[in-house]
């Protein structure tokens, strides 16, 4: 039996006399939407672009398509506002990475010890770093495809309507960035443990 989809940090609820007011076009209506979707909207972003830079060019548009579409939002069949609005997010982060606009990332290292605090993080806080750490060196397509299928809980025909290839593709891209990164990790394979 799979285990149940994650909870999406997207999964806000959103009072429909506030999404009345949004559709009437009330400024204060329209921030506070944008407020309680502003950080699942970036890390969304971050998580499928790899880079600050593309996740704040796709808040942006996000936030942008929110008002100019909160007409289009009907909640047929009881979906949620928020998977309407998460929809638009993963598009236009996947916008962001078929633009190519990718930018090398500079870390900033202190080579001189000061300021540094002798005592190791908490092994979460080193897991979650080195977590961090690896989904960053996967290819920007596969990290993708990792986040959208474990971290949103899509399925992959899903993915591959959004991706606009085939559900083998996000089934082999997962193969491959579960293997990779286990390597990374350097996580034992089950199967071959």
């Amino acid at each position: 039996m799979p285990s149940p989809a994650p909870a999406s940090s997207f999964a806000i609820d959103v009072p429909a006399a506030l999404l009345a007011r949004a559709r009437a076009g009330e400024r204060a209506a329209f921030e506070s939407l944008c407020r309680s979707f502003e950080r699942p909207v970036y890390t969304l972003a971050l998580r499928l672009t790899g880079d600050r830079e593309q996740a704040s060019e796709a808040l942006q548009e996000t936030m942008l398509k929110l008002v100019a579409r909160i007409g289009d939002f009907r909640g047929d069949g009881g979906s949620p506002f928020w998977g309407w609005l998460r929809q638009i997010a993963v598009n236009e982060a996947l916008m962001q990475l078929r633009r190519g606009r990718r930018f090398a990332l500079e870390l900033v290292v202190d080579d001189d010890g000061l300021g540094e605090d002798p005592a190791p993080p908490p092994p979460a806080a080193a897991d979650a770093a080195q977590l961090q750490r690896a989904l960053a060196a996967l290819p920007p397509v596969t990290r993708s495809v990792l986040w959208l299928y474990h971290g949103e809980g899509y399925t992959h025909e899903e993915i591959a309507g959004l991706m606009q290839r085939t559900a083998s593709f996000s089934k082999s891209q997962l193969a491959r960035g579960t293997r990779r990164l286990r390597a990374l990790l350097q996580v034992e394979d089950p199967i071959h443990a």
